[in-house]
């Protein structure tokens, strides 16, 4: 007498469970006939036709393993989660990830939530097989702006010579490469551990500034966990030094969106240092001669710049100072952190005005005089800090200029807040709740310090933006 004839269980893949759902709605196959194709049984298509949208969600995601049968859920689902999220974050800013830095994150994140979990290799294992993250020792990440390939067709055509009269001012653009210490204060030795690059880019009308490019030494500042590369006031390089590459093919793509023919001003020596520059169909580049030693972009404006950010810099540590008693200048300086500093740095080159750039770019002869610039508005800038000359404010503008100190570099401390809360514990990250509640302190706070109707109507436009991404 025979044993039983029941099916060996067959579990089928996350592949072919979405072939499952195809096969039943493009073709008249009954569960059955679908059960019988792939071996399995009919109550097992009928399970996945129930789980149908999960099973969608996870396939279109793009991270879940395709070639895995089951899903198990992690114990540490929250962790699980928010490891998930860091390390996109990662890749976006296009850091080096390696297992150790995943188990320290992972345990940096059980801690902020107040879970007993020490992450192990075996864990790290199931873990990148969960999320479909990449296996090896050392997962090397793509650049923040991925090279657009050539345009096709030949490229050995030989180029006529550009001239500034070939373009109009709005697109004649400039740039610079710009060395800032970014918490330095007046008085006080700078680091080489507190320099950052920032790329400044306008075109010579002072009508467009690029959006600012920062790069540091730190790879993954602790400041910048949870924050949205989307909502960052700069774009961020976690490497002292521009990706000209990357950055050139970016500005490439947005000038064809816009469907324009526009030139960059580019320092000869710039030129010859880039090496495999990608194929440009929108930008061309027009060097600088060597000999005349003009910038690519107006000195002038460059210094605009550091002025309107040391004045931003000093209010700022005037301000930690008044709400701690007794806390010295340098150590008000020591908690400005790398996401500080794209903030402020934003806010400067924001205030930076066009008539300034214009009336530099046609002073140093970077663009052509079809535009007469207002001298009056040009020369507008911040007054001197309180508390010091204006010799002593401008060393302190120009202090990149000096002969920084050697160090050891340290972690930031991150903000007096999170000083306060201990070196090795971070805040929780806001919630809706906690936003909208800053407001109301906020509001009070305003009320009660005779504040004028036009800094409430700019309250007011904040408070309104806040309030619509809560809802969402």
């Amino acid at each position: 007498m025979e044993l039983s004839s029941k099916k060996k269980l067959h579990a089928l893949s996350l592949a072919e469970k979405i072939q499952v759902l195809e096969l039943l709605d493009e073709s008249k196959m009954s569960q059955s006939e679908v059960a019988r194709r792939f071996q399995v049984s009919q109550p097992q298509i009928s399970r996945i036709c129930k789980n149908k949208e999960k099973l969608l969600a996870d396939w279109c995601s793009g991270t879940a393993n395709r070639e895995r049968k089951r899903k198990r859920e992690s114990k540490y689902s929250g962790i699980d989660e928010a490891l998930l999220c860091w390390y996109h974050i990662a890749r976006a800013k296009a850091w080096d990830v390696t297992g150790p830095m995943l188990l320290h994150k992972a345990k940096e994140l059980a801690d902020i939530m107040g879970q007993d979990f020490v992450p192990s290799i075996g864990w790290l294992v199931r873990w990148k097989r969960r999320n479909n993250v990449g296996f090896g020792a050392r997962h090397v990440l793509a650049p923040p702006f991925p090279p657009e390939p050539p345009p096709p067709g030949p490229t050995s055509q030989a180029q006529p010579p550009l001239s500034l009269k070939d373009f109009s001012p709005e697109d004649i653009f400039g740039c610079a490469e710009v060395p800032l210490l970014y918490r330095a204060v007046p008085g006080r030795g700078s680091s080489t551990c507190d320099r950052v690059q920032v790329l400044l880019c306008a075109n010579s009308r002072g009508t467009e500034k690029r959006r600012l490019l920062v790069s540091g030494l730190q790879a993954a500042p602790r400041c910048l966990f949870g924050v949205s590369s989307e909502a960052l006031p700069a774009f961020y390089h976690p490497d002292l030094g521009i990706p000209w590459s990357e950055w050139l093919a970016q500005f490439d793509r947005d000038m064809g969106q816009q469907g324009r023919q526009v030139t960059l001003l580019l320092a000869a020596r710039v030129l010859e240092e880039l090496a495999g520059l990608p194929g440009l169909s929108h930008v061309r580049l027009l060097p600088l001669s060597a000999e005349g030693g003009a910038p690519s972009l107006p000195s002038s404006v460059v210094r605009a710049f550091k002025t309107h950010y040391r004045h931003r810099l000093l209010s700022k540590l005037a301000a930690v100072q008044s709400r701690r008693a007794g806390i010295s200048l340098a150590e008000a300086g020591a908690g400005i952190t790398v996401l500080d500093a794209l903030h402020m740095a934003a806010a400067a080159w924001a205030k930076v005005p066009p008539q300034l750039i214009v009336s530099s770019f046609i002073q140093e002869g970077l663009a052509p005089r079809k535009m007469a610039p207002s001298p009056e508005k040009a020369s507008e800038m911040p007054p001197v800090p309180s508390g010091l000359s204006l010799q002593e404010f401008a060393r302190f503008v120009d202090l990149e200029g000096e002969e920084p100190v050697a160090g050891v570099c340290k972690e930031e401390t991150g903000t007096e807040d999170e000083q306060g809360a201990g070196e090795d514990n971070f805040q929780p990250l806001p919630t809706k709740a906690d936003a909208l509640q800053a407001l109301g302190t906020l509001r009070r706070w305003l009320e009660c310090n005779s504040t004028s109707p036009e800094l409430f109507e700019k309250f007011y436009a904040c408070e309104e933006e806040v309030e619509q991404l809560c809802c969402l």
